[in-house]
């Protein structure tokens, strides 16, 4: 078995601000699990571009969206160790996958809300109750929030909601775990051009630009802005930090 090297996992890590963590993290020297939900070509390709770049990646597949997916996702994280010869454990959790199914109020149905929460909402909570056990002391949980949770966004309240309790979650947690030496973190993005958005902001100049004006900067932030704060959450460096959501918005609606 291999010892003293560091071990991610990233969930929701098969495109946007997943697959982008997971390169900039495994650019660190971290050896990265790669989860993914149901795109196994997309997974296989950050997987494969992580390796042929030098680093060891691996992938792992769950459904997120059911009751048992945290806990089959962690048994294929165990297998995934084995399989690449490393010592049982986990350094570094990144709470990624989520969806958000755009509506304000009247517009959102029961099948909506039901998938926000599972997904948004309950998945990241047991997906850390059960790596928790796996965590070595001084270990790094970073939580992908949204600036929808701080400003209002009538037209993703369901989500907004969900991500509100992923604040709440992430200082809650902290304050628990923090004597272990484990620091647990959110960072919360504006509108990004990834593949969840696509339906309304790629190739629509329109909302592109409407979307921009509402930030200080005047431009969106992109997935690998996004990567690089996490990765900046999960160094050394941030060992002070922890309990703390990081807007990365642009400074949107500020």
């Amino acid at each position: 078995m291999l010892t003293g090297e560091r071990v991610a996992l990233v969930t929701g890590a098969s495109r946007g601000i997943g697959a982008a963590t997971a390169h900039a993290l495994a650019a660190t020297g971290t050896t990265m699990i790669i989860h993914y939900g149901s795109d196994r070509a997309a997974a296989a390709a950050v997987v494969d571009s992580i390796v042929a770049a030098g680093g060891r990646a691996t992938k792992v597949r769950a459904d997120l969206s059911r009751p048992d997916g945290p806990e089959v996702l962690m048994q294929q994280f165990d297998s995934a160790l084995t399989d690449l010869g490393l010592d049982p454990g986990l350094d570094i959790l990144v709470n990624n996958a989520g969806i958000n199914r755009r509506g304000a109020i009247e517009r959102v149905t029961t099948d909506d809300f039901d998938h926000h929460v599972a997904l948004n909402q309950r998945a990241p909570f047991f997906v850390t109750q059960h790596a928790l056990p796996r965590m070595r002391e001084g270990g790094r949980i970073v939580n992908i929030s949204s600036g929808s949770a701080r400003y209002a966004s009538p037209e993703v309240i369901s989500y907004a909601m969900t991500k509100g309790a992923i604040e709440v979650f992430t200082r809650t947690l902290a304050a628990d775990i923090g004597k272990r030496g484990i620091t647990v973190n959110a960072v919360a993005p504006a509108a990004l051009d990834t593949d969840m958005n696509a339906h309304w902001l790629r190739g629509n100049d329109q909302a592109h630009t409407a979307a921009a004006a509402a930030t200080a900067l005047r431009t969106l932030a992109t997935a690998a802005d996004i990567a690089d704060i996490v990765v900046f959450l999960a160094s050394d460096a941030a060992g002070a930090i922890t309990g703390q959501v990081i807007d990365a918005t642009n400074g949107n609606r500020l």
